[in-house]
Formats: structure tokens, C-alpha cells, sequence
């Protein structure tokens, strides 16, 4: 059974730093596309980052120089390390396999 979980989510104040992870199950991470979604309050569910089997990154503009996505294949895992924290980051946090498998998502939310 297919499962992936996020944690890490918590709430901090502006400036300050959390380090999200994904923990899959029941799959394996490697070879495959991962990314990382946000839902703020209201809005939509958009793109905050992705890794490619390979390695290579990409970062929507609101996260980039903050935001830095990783992976540990060995341990099945994604993570999302963010840093300089604003209100406006403040959302649920998803991630997702191949844009087919998702988490139910951690709640993020930073205080001004």
C-alpha cells in the first residue's frame, strides 16, 4: 500500500527555519520525480519545488534562495528545508511521487 507522509509542519515566527520530510511506504522513492505543494488559507494548491531522479532542482520564485529541496533515497524519504520563514509561507505543505501519490500534508504556519 502506497503511502506518503508529511511532517516537521509547526508553527514559528517570522525569520525562523523548519525542515519538513516525507516518508514513503509501500513504495520506493528513487528514479522518481518528487515535489513538494502548498495550500494556503483560501487559495489554491500550487508548486513550491521539485526534484527529479537525477537530482535536479527547481524552485518557485516566492521560495527561491529560502527553500531547498532534498532527498534521501536510501532512507525513502523527501525533504523541504526553509529558512526565512514569512507569514505568506503559511499553508499546508504536500508532497507528492510523480505527481500521482500524495500526502495528506503538515500545516505550516509563521507568525509576523
Amino acid at each position: 500500500q502506497v503511502r506518503l507522509m508529511e511532517s516537521g509542519g509547526g508553527l514559528v515566527q517570522a525569520g525562523g527555519s523548519l525542515r519538513l520530510s516525507c516518508a514513503a511506504s509501500g513504495t520506493r522513492i528513487t528514479g522518481y520525480l518528487m515535489a513538494w505543494y502548498r495550500q494556503p488559507p483560501g487559495k489554491q494548491r500550487d508548486l513550491v519545488a521539485t526534484i527529479d531522479g537525477d537530482g535536479s532542482t527547481n524552485y518557485a520564485d516566492s521560495v527561491k534562495g529560502r527553500f531547498t529541496i532534498s532527498r534521501d533515497n536510501a532512507q525513502n524519504t523527501l525533504y523541504l528545508q526553509m529558512t526565512n520563514l514569512k507569514p505568506e509561507d503559511t499553508a499546508v505543505y504536500y508532497c507528492s511521487r510523480g505527481y500521482v501519490y500524495w500526502g495528506q500534508g503538515t500545516q505550516v504556519t509563521v507568525s509576523s
